[in-house]
């Protein structure tokens, strides 16, 4: 391996570790977590007439590539009533007890830091990557939501409850997806898997009902590229677009009606809950704006599903510009958060994903707000207390959504600095961009090749999010993540 190769990741790292405890987050774990950590020899699987053992159904994961905290399986299943689609997701807290040193750090940090050099977990990967992740092979405990289906995509009943589960199949969204579109033949692990192949069938169909009927109410068709970096062994090549594909729609629908059951369930036993809501944007006239400038109009006042039709006839009228309009969108909808709701409230709910009742509950090796709500399910489940009180719910919700925030800003500034990496010997070169942010705090540009986004610091006036400008490169500096244009004359 060269010094090159060498210098280039662990340059990343370096920054990536900084900027962790710049924004408050712990990229190590205590000793005394790390020691509870070693003392885990097993998966711990319990009995007990409330677990069901559903390991013979044919549970699989659909996940990236590189994934190794495995959160969710899923399988459809035949009940006298009809099609019923189950998912399962890692109970973790069976071995994470709450007020132990590794829940402790995860509490801390709130969420897994995936950054462009390095994964900084939010469990030790004795946990995350094994003995909680439901991994190909091996039986492991899991909540189970059970999606009983009408034919046309709605969710008629759901229930939540407790089982020993066993992932037949790890599969990853590309090659599934290829298989699904009749691109590729079906992957090596989907073809050894008796009858995995029309279990997929079943579970695609009834995705693309679900997601055709939540547009419909109002849901966003957005179609965003974040870019993921592309190494070989440790030099960076290239920051690509990660693309949307009917793979990941699957585990998508699916994740959101399995919070959106969990919200309920909740609810329904008089429990309190860490909703994840988007409120209405306070930038709509913006997209308003947008939409006028395209031929379009847009009523006054936010109204998710007259923007999803602008969006479903963008879509159609110009693919290849969509990704930026999208992008567009997004920036200006703002970010989600997470909310305290008591037995009784009425949701806000989230205007992108247009439902009322949704919380986050689907990631618990990853999200600390799912391993909190995992601990409330089980609760009301076995008819116990609720594990929190409501002044550390607040405080919970108040803090995971400050700590979401910062591990984005984590993620984004490497993701900076990778693409300062690429671009330092590109000085004075030209690109068309897209203006993606317009504040007090600066105007941001966004380059397709690489995909990478820098600061307006010449010839920002008067731009606002959506704009299309060509831009030159004037500096970059790795460390720090910075990447400066200037917007040319005439653009």
């Amino acid at each position: 391996m060269s010094a090159k190769n060498l210098v280039c990741r662990e340059r990343l790292r370096k920054i990536a570790r900084q900027v962790m405890i710049e924004r408050g987050l712990e990229p190590d774990f205590s000793p005394a977590a790390r020691a509870e950590a070693d003392a885990l020899r097993r998966a711990v699987l319990e009995n007990g007439s409330s677990i069901r053992d559903l390991r013979d159904l044919a549970w699989a994961s659909i996940d990236n590539d590189d994934s190794l905290d495995l959160d969710q399986l899923s399988v459809a299943v035949g009940r006298p009533e009809g099609l019923a689609i189950l998912v399962a997701v890692a109970d973790v807290d069976v071995a994470v007890k709450k007020g132990s040193a590794i829940d402790a750090h995860a509490r801390t940090n709130t969420t897994s830091v995936y950054t462009a050099a390095q994964i900084f977990p939010m469990l030790p990967e004795r946990l995350s990557t094994d003995l909680t992740s439901l991994n190909q092979d091996e039986d492991r405990m899991a909540l189970v939501v059970e999606l009983r289906m009408s034919p046309d995509g709605r969710v008629a009943s759901s229930s939540v409850g407790r089982a020993v589960v066993r992932n037949h199949a790890k599969l990853a969204y590309d090659s599934v997806a290829a298989w699904l579109d009749g691109r590729t033949p079906a992957p090596e692990r989907l073809r050894a898997v008796p009858g995995l192949d029309r279990q997929l069938r079943v579970q695609d169909e009834v995705a693309q009902r679900m997601r055709a009927l939540r547009h419909e109410g109002g849901a966003l068709a957005l179609e965003t590229s974040e870019a993921r970096p592309v190494f070989d062994g440790d030099l960076l090549m290239d920051l690509r677009p990660d693309e949307k594909n009917r793979a990941k729609e699957l585990i998508e629908e699916f994740m959101v009606a399995a919070n959106g059951a969990t919200a309920r369930f909740l609810a329904e036993k008089g429990f309190p809950s860490l909703r994840r809501v988007l409120r209405s944007p306070e930038r709509w006239a913006r997209i308003v704006a947008l939409a006028r400038d395209l031929g379009e109009r847009l009523p006054a006042q936010p109204d998710s599903t007259a923007l999803g039709a602008f969006l479903a006839r963008r879509r159609r009228a110009d693919p290849p510009r969509f990704p930026d309009l999208s992008l567009s969108v997004i920036k200006l909808l703002g970010s989600g958060e997470y909310d305290l709701e008591l037995p009784g409230q009425l949701a806000e709910g989230h205007f992108g994903l247009a439902v009322k009742d949704y919380t986050h509950s689907t990631a618990p090796n990853r999200r600390f707000p799912d391993l909190a709500t995992q601990r409330l399910l089980k609760a009301a489940l076995e008819g116990r207390p609720v594990p929190y009180t409501r002044e550390e719910l607040t405080e919970l919700a108040r803090h995971c959504t400050e700590q979401e925030d910062d591990a984005a800003k984590v993620e984004r500034q490497v993701l900076k600095s990778a693409a300062a990496l690429l671009l330092e010997d590109r000085v004075h070169e030209r690109f068309d961009g897209i203006v993606t942010g317009a504040s007090d705090k600066g105007t941001w540009v966004r380059i397709r090749h690489p995909a990478a986004e820098g600061m307006i610091v010449r010839g920002e006036d008067d731009l606002d999010v959506g704009d299309r400008v060509r831009v030159e490169l004037l500096r970059t500096d790795v460390e720090r993540g910075f990447i400066d244009f200037a917007v040319l004359a005439g653009h």
